[in-house]
Protein backbone atom coordinates (compact mmCIF):
# COMPACT_ATOMS: atom_id res chain seq x y z
CA UNK A 1 0.00 0.00 0.00
CA UNK A 2 1.92 3.32 -0.90
CA UNK A 3 2.13 6.34 1.27
CA UNK A 4 -0.56 9.14 0.69
CA UNK A 5 0.76 11.93 3.05
CA UNK A 6 3.50 13.41 5.00
CA UNK A 7 1.55 15.06 7.50
CA UNK A 8 2.52 14.04 10.95
CA UNK A 9 0.01 16.32 12.98
CA UNK A 10 2.30 16.81 15.63
CA UNK A 11 3.56 20.22 17.04
CA UNK A 12 6.78 19.53 14.08
CA UNK A 13 8.22 16.93 11.60
CA UNK A 14 10.48 15.28 13.41
CA UNK A 15 11.14 11.98 12.04
CA UNK A 16 12.91 8.95 13.99
CA UNK A 17 14.27 5.74 12.26
CA UNK A 18 15.04 1.78 13.12
CA UNK A 19 16.93 -0.43 11.08
CA UNK A 20 17.16 -3.67 12.38
CA UNK A 21 19.92 -5.82 11.75
CA UNK A 22 18.89 -9.66 12.98
CA UNK A 23 21.78 -11.37 12.79
CA UNK A 24 24.21 -12.67 16.30
CA UNK A 25 27.30 -14.95 16.32
CA UNK A 26 24.98 -16.88 18.95
CA UNK A 27 21.92 -16.54 20.82
CA UNK A 28 21.63 -15.78 24.88
CA UNK A 29 19.34 -17.62 26.47
CA UNK A 30 17.43 -14.91 27.63
CA UNK A 31 16.77 -13.27 24.69
CA UNK A 32 13.47 -13.06 22.77
CA UNK A 33 14.52 -10.47 20.51
CA UNK A 34 14.28 -10.67 16.30
CA UNK A 35 17.67 -12.36 16.37
CA UNK A 36 19.18 -15.42 14.05
CA UNK A 37 22.44 -17.23 13.73
CA UNK A 38 23.24 -17.72 10.25
CA UNK A 39 26.92 -19.17 8.85
CA UNK A 40 26.66 -16.29 5.67
CA UNK A 41 25.18 -13.44 5.14
CA UNK A 42 25.51 -11.39 1.87
CA UNK A 43 25.98 -7.97 2.65
CA UNK A 44 25.68 -6.47 -0.33
CA UNK A 45 22.19 -8.32 -0.97
CA UNK A 46 21.51 -7.30 2.48
CA UNK A 47 22.90 -3.63 1.90
CA UNK A 48 20.47 -3.27 -1.09
CA UNK A 49 17.24 -4.42 0.50
CA UNK A 50 17.81 -1.90 3.41
CA UNK A 51 17.88 0.66 0.88
CA UNK A 52 14.91 -0.41 -1.31
CA UNK A 53 13.10 -0.72 2.20
CA UNK A 54 14.53 3.11 3.07
CA UNK A 55 13.18 4.71 -0.19
CA UNK A 56 9.84 3.43 -0.06
CA UNK A 57 9.57 5.01 3.25
CA UNK A 58 11.32 8.45 1.99
CA UNK A 59 8.81 8.10 -1.02
CA UNK A 60 5.25 9.27 0.65
CA UNK A 61 7.54 11.48 3.50
CA UNK A 62 9.58 13.18 1.99
CA UNK A 63 9.35 16.79 3.90
CA UNK A 64 10.34 15.16 7.72
CA UNK A 65 13.06 16.30 9.42
CA UNK A 66 15.35 13.29 11.10
CA UNK A 67 16.66 13.48 14.28
CA UNK A 68 17.77 10.22 15.01
CA UNK A 69 18.66 7.02 13.77
CA UNK A 70 19.14 3.59 15.69
CA UNK A 71 20.71 0.34 14.77
CA UNK A 72 19.46 -2.61 16.48
CA UNK A 73 19.30 -6.18 16.70
CA UNK A 74 20.40 -8.60 16.83
CA UNK A 75 23.58 -7.13 16.45
CA UNK A 76 24.74 -4.34 14.34
CA UNK A 77 28.13 -4.79 14.85
CA UNK A 78 28.45 -7.41 12.51
CA UNK A 79 27.14 -5.17 10.03
CA UNK A 80 29.69 -4.19 7.31
CA UNK A 81 30.60 -0.54 8.21
CA UNK A 82 29.98 0.20 4.13
CA UNK A 83 26.55 -0.66 4.95
CA UNK A 84 26.05 1.56 7.84
CA UNK A 85 27.64 4.46 5.72
CA UNK A 86 25.10 3.43 2.38
CA UNK A 87 22.32 3.60 5.02
CA UNK A 88 23.29 7.06 6.63
CA UNK A 89 23.92 8.32 3.33
CA UNK A 90 20.49 7.13 2.08
CA UNK A 91 18.92 8.65 4.79
CA UNK A 92 20.11 11.86 4.45
CA UNK A 93 19.52 11.63 0.74
CA UNK A 94 15.85 10.98 1.50
CA UNK A 95 15.23 13.69 4.99
CA UNK A 96 17.13 16.86 6.31
CA UNK A 97 18.87 15.60 9.10
CA UNK A 98 18.65 17.73 12.53
CA UNK A 99 21.92 19.67 12.85
CA UNK A 100 22.14 17.79 16.12
CA UNK A 101 21.26 13.65 14.75
CA UNK A 102 22.20 11.14 16.70
CA UNK A 103 23.29 8.10 15.02
CA UNK A 104 23.28 5.04 17.77
CA UNK A 105 24.95 1.55 16.96
CA UNK A 106 24.65 -1.54 19.48
CA UNK A 107 27.45 -3.56 19.72
CA UNK A 108 28.66 -6.03 21.81
CA UNK A 109 32.08 -6.21 23.23
CA UNK A 110 34.01 -8.72 21.47
CA UNK A 111 37.12 -7.41 20.00
CA UNK A 112 35.79 -8.89 16.83
CA UNK A 113 33.49 -6.11 16.80
CA UNK A 114 35.17 -3.60 18.66
CA UNK A 115 38.12 -3.08 16.19
CA UNK A 116 35.09 -1.90 13.68
CA UNK A 117 34.70 0.88 15.89
CA UNK A 118 36.95 3.38 13.64
CA UNK A 119 34.58 2.55 10.72
CA UNK A 120 31.71 2.84 12.14
CA UNK A 121 32.40 6.21 13.55
CA UNK A 122 34.15 6.74 9.55
CA UNK A 123 30.52 5.63 8.65
CA UNK A 124 28.62 7.97 10.55
CA UNK A 125 27.69 6.70 14.07
CA UNK A 126 28.05 8.69 16.89
CA UNK A 127 26.85 7.02 19.65
CA UNK A 128 27.17 3.17 20.53
CA UNK A 129 25.41 1.09 22.96
CA UNK A 130 27.09 -1.45 24.04
CA UNK A 131 25.71 -4.82 25.51
CA UNK A 132 27.98 -5.44 28.16
CA UNK A 133 25.36 -7.14 30.30
CA UNK A 134 27.56 -7.94 33.28
CA UNK A 135 30.78 -7.23 34.85
CA UNK A 136 31.57 -10.43 36.47
CA UNK A 137 32.57 -13.79 34.61
CA UNK A 138 30.15 -16.00 36.30
CA UNK A 139 27.75 -14.31 35.48
CA UNK A 140 28.84 -13.39 31.71
CA UNK A 141 28.70 -17.46 31.29
CA UNK A 142 25.65 -17.73 32.69
CA UNK A 143 24.16 -15.17 30.52
CA UNK A 144 25.46 -16.89 27.88
CA UNK A 145 27.68 -14.26 26.75
CA UNK A 146 30.89 -14.04 24.28
CA UNK A 147 33.00 -12.17 26.33
CA UNK A 148 34.65 -11.63 29.50
CA UNK A 149 35.25 -9.09 32.10
CA UNK A 150 38.42 -7.81 30.65
CA UNK A 151 37.07 -7.58 27.38
CA UNK A 152 34.15 -5.33 28.15
CA UNK A 153 36.43 -3.09 29.53
CA UNK A 154 38.71 -2.67 26.96
CA UNK A 155 35.65 -2.46 24.71
CA UNK A 156 34.35 0.80 26.65
CA UNK A 157 37.64 2.17 26.87
CA UNK A 158 37.48 2.22 23.08
CA UNK A 159 34.49 3.11 22.40
CA UNK A 160 35.47 6.53 25.09
CA UNK A 161 37.70 7.04 22.88
CA UNK A 162 36.41 6.26 19.68
CA UNK A 163 32.62 7.92 19.39
CA UNK A 164 31.05 11.27 21.18
CA UNK A 165 29.55 9.37 22.86
CA UNK A 166 28.49 5.32 24.17
CA UNK A 167 26.44 4.09 26.94
CA UNK A 168 26.44 0.08 28.20
CA UNK A 169 23.74 -2.36 29.06
CA UNK A 170 23.91 -4.63 32.54
CA UNK A 171 21.08 -7.04 33.68
CA UNK A 172 20.35 -6.95 37.66
CA UNK A 173 18.32 -8.84 39.84
CA UNK A 174 20.18 -12.28 38.80
CA UNK A 175 19.90 -15.60 40.05
CA UNK A 176 22.17 -15.56 44.04
CA UNK A 177 22.78 -11.65 43.41
CA UNK A 178 22.64 -9.77 46.61
CA UNK A 179 22.64 -6.35 47.40
CA UNK A 180 26.17 -6.20 48.24
CA UNK A 181 27.52 -8.03 44.96
CA UNK A 182 25.56 -5.62 43.05
CA UNK A 183 27.11 -2.18 44.58
CA UNK A 184 30.23 -3.74 43.57
CA UNK A 185 29.39 -4.37 40.54
CA UNK A 186 27.16 -0.94 39.55
CA UNK A 187 29.75 1.30 41.39
CA UNK A 188 32.76 -0.32 39.29
CA UNK A 189 30.26 0.28 36.11
CA UNK A 190 29.77 3.98 37.26
CA UNK A 191 33.81 4.62 37.11
CA UNK A 192 33.85 3.14 33.12
CA UNK A 193 30.25 5.08 32.01
CA UNK A 194 30.35 7.60 30.15
CA UNK A 195 27.21 9.73 30.23
CA UNK A 196 24.32 6.77 29.64
CA UNK A 197 23.65 3.38 31.43
CA UNK A 198 20.77 0.93 30.63
CA UNK A 199 20.40 -1.04 33.71
CA UNK A 200 17.61 -4.16 33.60
CA UNK A 201 16.26 -6.54 35.99
CA UNK A 202 16.38 -9.96 34.41
CA UNK A 203 13.24 -10.91 33.37
CA UNK A 204 12.27 -14.37 32.06
CA UNK A 205 10.39 -14.49 28.79
CA UNK A 206 8.46 -17.50 27.28
CA UNK A 207 9.89 -19.21 24.81
CA UNK A 208 13.88 -18.22 25.56
CA UNK A 209 16.26 -21.12 26.96
CA UNK A 210 15.65 -19.62 30.15
CA UNK A 211 12.08 -20.22 30.54
CA UNK A 212 12.43 -23.88 29.99
CA UNK A 213 15.45 -24.07 32.68
CA UNK A 214 13.62 -22.02 35.65
CA UNK A 215 10.41 -23.97 35.15
CA UNK A 216 12.68 -26.96 35.38
CA UNK A 217 14.32 -25.57 38.68
CA UNK A 218 18.00 -24.94 37.59
CA UNK A 219 17.65 -21.64 38.88
CA UNK A 220 15.71 -19.04 41.00
CA UNK A 221 15.17 -15.59 40.15
CA UNK A 222 15.20 -13.24 44.04
CA UNK A 223 11.99 -12.56 45.58
CA UNK A 224 10.06 -9.71 44.55
CA UNK A 225 11.50 -7.93 47.95
CA UNK A 226 14.92 -8.66 47.18
CA UNK A 227 14.51 -7.40 43.53
CA UNK A 228 12.70 -4.01 44.68
CA UNK A 229 16.08 -3.86 47.22
CA UNK A 230 18.28 -4.19 44.44
CA UNK A 231 16.27 -1.31 41.94
CA UNK A 232 16.01 0.99 44.98
CA UNK A 233 20.22 0.62 45.30
CA UNK A 234 20.45 1.18 41.66
CA UNK A 235 18.00 4.21 41.57
CA UNK A 236 20.70 5.71 45.21
CA UNK A 237 23.72 4.88 43.70
CA UNK A 238 23.25 6.43 40.11
CA UNK A 239 21.40 9.80 41.94
CA UNK A 240 24.28 10.10 44.25
CA UNK A 241 26.63 9.44 40.95
CA UNK A 242 25.16 11.85 38.79
CA UNK A 243 23.33 9.76 36.52
CA UNK A 244 19.45 9.69 37.51
CA UNK A 245 16.94 7.60 36.08
CA UNK A 246 14.96 9.55 33.12
CA UNK A 247 12.74 6.34 32.18
CA UNK A 248 12.52 3.25 34.48
CA UNK A 249 15.73 1.33 32.93
CA UNK A 250 17.40 4.47 31.78
CA UNK A 251 20.15 6.51 33.48
CA UNK A 252 21.96 9.62 32.19
CA UNK A 253 23.91 12.50 32.69
CA UNK A 254 21.25 15.73 32.34
CA UNK A 255 21.18 16.16 28.63
CA UNK A 256 22.68 12.71 27.49
CA UNK A 257 19.43 11.18 27.40
CA UNK A 258 18.75 8.68 24.42
CA UNK A 259 16.89 10.72 22.01
CA UNK A 260 15.86 7.92 19.73
CA UNK A 261 13.99 6.20 22.80
CA UNK A 262 12.23 9.30 23.84
CA UNK A 263 11.00 9.64 20.38
CA UNK A 264 9.16 6.39 21.55
CA UNK A 265 8.42 6.64 24.89
CA UNK A 266 7.04 10.59 23.93
CA UNK A 267 4.57 8.52 20.81
CA UNK A 268 6.84 10.20 18.50
CA UNK A 269 7.22 9.31 14.99
CA UNK A 270 9.28 6.91 13.43
CA UNK A 271 10.12 4.37 10.36
CA UNK A 272 10.85 1.07 10.90
CA UNK A 273 13.10 -0.76 8.56
CA UNK A 274 14.48 -4.46 8.57
CA UNK A 275 13.18 -7.92 9.63
CA UNK A 276 9.91 -7.41 12.38
CA UNK A 277 10.70 -4.10 12.64
CA UNK A 278 7.73 -1.63 14.31
CA UNK A 279 6.69 1.51 13.08
CA UNK A 280 4.36 4.53 14.01
CA UNK A 281 3.64 7.18 11.00
CA UNK A 282 1.23 9.79 11.25
CA UNK A 283 -0.10 10.21 7.66
CA UNK A 284 -3.22 12.42 6.59
CA UNK A 285 -3.47 12.89 10.47
CA UNK A 286 -3.97 9.70 11.13
CA UNK A 287 -1.76 6.81 13.51
CA UNK A 288 -0.52 4.35 11.93
CA UNK A 289 1.78 1.43 13.39
CA UNK A 290 3.74 -0.44 10.73
CA UNK A 291 5.33 -3.64 11.16
CA UNK A 292 7.89 -5.48 8.47
CA UNK A 293 7.98 -9.56 7.88
CA UNK A 294 9.78 -10.81 10.98
CA UNK A 295 12.00 -13.70 9.14
CA UNK A 296 15.15 -12.57 7.81
CA UNK A 297 14.84 -14.48 4.12
CA UNK A 298 11.04 -13.61 3.98
CA UNK A 299 11.85 -10.25 4.72
CA UNK A 300 14.59 -10.40 1.84
CA UNK A 301 12.88 -12.04 -0.21
CA UNK A 302 9.24 -9.75 -0.99
CA UNK A 303 11.87 -6.30 -0.46
CA UNK A 304 13.54 -7.76 -3.31
CA UNK A 305 9.93 -8.27 -5.05
CA UNK A 306 8.11 -5.59 -4.55
CA UNK A 307 10.34 -2.98 -2.82
CA UNK A 308 9.18 -3.25 0.74
CA UNK A 309 8.59 -6.01 3.43
CA UNK A 310 5.52 -4.48 5.42
CA UNK A 311 3.46 -7.06 6.64
CA UNK A 312 0.89 -5.05 8.54
CA UNK A 313 0.27 -1.00 8.55
CA UNK A 314 -3.01 -0.72 10.81
CA UNK A 315 -4.54 2.56 11.87
CA UNK A 316 -5.02 3.08 15.05
CA UNK A 317 -8.32 3.81 16.70
CA UNK A 318 -7.78 7.22 18.63
CA UNK A 319 -8.54 5.01 22.35
CA UNK A 320 -6.14 2.58 21.95
CA UNK A 321 -3.65 5.67 20.77
CA UNK A 322 -4.28 7.13 23.91
CA UNK A 323 -3.72 4.10 26.18
CA UNK A 324 -0.46 3.95 24.09
CA UNK A 325 0.77 7.48 24.67
CA UNK A 326 0.23 6.73 28.34
CA UNK A 327 1.64 2.94 29.13
CA UNK A 328 4.87 4.80 27.13
CA UNK A 329 5.22 8.38 28.28
CA UNK A 330 4.30 7.14 32.31
CA UNK A 331 7.83 5.00 31.93
CA UNK A 332 9.41 8.27 32.22
CA UNK A 333 10.54 9.82 35.34
CA UNK A 334 9.32 13.34 34.35
CA UNK A 335 6.06 11.20 32.84
CA UNK A 336 3.65 12.60 30.15
CA UNK A 337 3.81 16.38 29.85
CA UNK A 338 0.19 18.29 28.79
CA UNK A 339 1.77 19.19 25.74
CA UNK A 340 2.69 16.29 24.30
CA UNK A 341 -0.11 14.64 25.54
CA UNK A 342 -2.11 17.47 23.23
CA UNK A 343 0.25 17.21 20.36
CA UNK A 344 0.00 12.77 20.11
CA UNK A 345 -4.01 12.82 20.80
CA UNK A 346 -5.45 15.92 20.69
CA UNK A 347 -6.92 15.72 24.33
CA UNK A 348 -6.48 16.97 27.17
CA UNK A 349 -5.11 15.06 30.30
CA UNK A 350 -8.36 15.31 32.30
CA UNK A 351 -10.47 14.20 29.01
CA UNK A 352 -8.66 10.96 28.86
CA UNK A 353 -8.32 9.79 32.66
CA UNK A 354 -11.48 8.02 34.51
CA UNK A 355 -11.63 9.73 37.80
CA UNK A 356 -13.01 6.44 39.36
CA UNK A 357 -9.57 4.69 38.22
CA UNK A 358 -7.32 8.28 38.76
CA UNK A 359 -8.29 9.21 42.16
CA UNK A 360 -6.92 5.91 44.36
CA UNK A 361 -3.90 5.92 42.50
CA UNK A 362 -2.71 9.48 43.68
CA UNK A 363 -4.38 8.70 46.83
CA UNK A 364 -2.09 5.96 47.30
CA UNK A 365 1.18 8.33 45.94
CA UNK A 366 1.66 6.46 42.95
CA UNK A 367 0.42 9.07 40.68
CA UNK A 368 0.78 12.53 40.69
CA UNK A 369 -1.13 15.32 38.16
CA UNK A 370 -0.28 18.85 37.93
CA UNK A 371 0.17 21.53 35.87
CA UNK A 372 3.18 19.64 34.42
CA UNK A 373 0.95 16.97 33.17
CA UNK A 374 0.91 13.15 34.69
CA UNK A 375 4.18 11.37 36.26
CA UNK A 376 4.72 7.79 38.50
CA UNK A 377 6.63 8.14 41.51
CA UNK A 378 9.26 6.37 42.63
CA UNK A 379 6.54 4.00 44.60
CA UNK A 380 4.69 4.04 41.28
CA UNK A 381 7.36 3.20 39.18
CA UNK A 382 8.09 0.06 41.06
CA UNK A 383 4.44 -0.97 40.16
CA UNK A 384 4.11 0.35 37.15
CA UNK A 385 2.29 -2.43 35.28
CA UNK A 386 -0.39 -2.83 38.10
CA UNK A 387 -0.86 0.97 37.74
CA UNK A 388 -1.26 0.99 34.35
CA UNK A 389 -4.04 -1.81 34.36
CA UNK A 390 -5.96 -0.22 36.92
CA UNK A 391 -5.60 3.18 35.30
CA UNK A 392 -6.66 1.54 31.82
CA UNK A 393 -8.10 -1.06 31.81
Amino acid sequence: MPIDDNSNGADDDALALYVHWPFCLSRCPYCDFNAHVRETIDQGRWRDALLNELSYWAAGMPDRSLTSIFFGGGTPSLMDPSTVAAVINAAANHWAFADDIEVTLEANPTSIEAAKFADLRAAGVNRVSIGVQALDNDALGFLGRGHDHDQAIAALKLAEKTFPSFSFDLIYARPGQTTESWTSELQEALTLAGDHLSLYQLTIEKGTPFYAEERAGEFVLPEEDSAAALFDITQEICDQQGMPAYEISNHARPGSECRHNITYWEGGDYVGAGPGAHGRLTINHKVYATEQIPGPENWLKAVEESGHATRNRTAIDPAARVEEIFMMGLRLTDGLSRDVFWARTGMELEDALEPRRLRPLLTANYLILDDNGIRATEEGRLRLNAILAALLT
